[in-house]
This record gives C-alpha cells, structure tokens and sequence, in this order.
C-alpha cells in the first residue's frame, strides 16, 4: 500500500481507470465477437451494418488511447476481409 498521499490519490485514479478500460475493452470484443458469428452464420446483410459499429468502436478505443492505432487498423483490415470473403 501507498504511504504518500500523492501515490494514494493515484492508486484512487488508477483504480477508477481500469474499471473504465476493462469495460470498453469488453465492449470492443463482444462488438467483434458478434460480427464473427454473424459471418460463421452467413447472415451476411447483418454482418455488414454491424461492422459500422465495429469500426466506430474500435475508432474511439485508439481514440482513448486503449488500443494503438495499428492494431486496430489490423483488426478492421482482417474483419473486412472476412466479411468480403463470405460474400
């Protein structure tokens, strides 16, 4: 445990942060997980209006600093490729 009253107050702070992360982090991979099974279930038409939703999810995730921004260019790249190759 923190002794200083600086480090206290930051441990509170980061506290608080990561019950934010945890929650936009599981956000982010029920949104991708839900646009994978729509694609292993060839409901093709749905798949692509969610994965407007996953780009904007993803987009505020690097936004926030939660995810870098290559990675998520690598997810959006592989799930429209996905999405392509079902068609």
């Amino acid at each position: 445990m923190p002794i200083i009253q600086s480090a206290k107050k930051a441990l509170r702070g980061s506290k608080r942060k990561r019950v934010f992360n945890l929650r936009k982090k599981d956000q982010v991979s029920k949104v991708v997980k839900n646009l994978k099974k729509l694609v292993g279930e060839k409901k093709i038409k749905d798949a692509e209006k969610l994965f407007t939703q996953v780009q904007k999810t993803l987009d505020k995730a690097v936004k926030t600093g939660l995810l870098k921004q290559n990675t998520v260019s690598r997810k959006k790249s592989r799930l429209s490729a996905m999405l392509v190759r079902a068609k």
